[in-house]
């Protein structure tokens, strides 16, 4: 991935992801806002009604932890 493609795209990567991948952020935003959507409460105070832009703002900033089944996959084999 080219620098200015990483620069345009700087909103929409979550910070601790070393592959910049925003399509996972957009899975990751998605679940959160189903969370929200549930009944789950915001890690931020929000003027927004509406969950998908709370999600999208958190998974930003990282405070939304999740778990990559398939890098972690990745590092138990690398570590036999």
């Amino acid at each position: 991935m080219t620098e200015k493609h990483l620069r345009s795209n700087a909103n929409f990567i979550i910070p601790d992801d070393p592959e910049a991948s925003s399509y996972r952020y957009i899975i990751v935003a998605a679940k959160r806002a189903r969370q929200l959507q549930g009944g789950a409460r915001s890690f931020l105070p929000t003027t927004s009604k509406k969950p998908t832009v709370a999600a999208m703002e958190e998974t930003r900033r990282g405070l939304v932890k999740y778990d990559d089944p398939q890098r972690r996959a990745l590092v138990d084999d690398t570590e036999d």
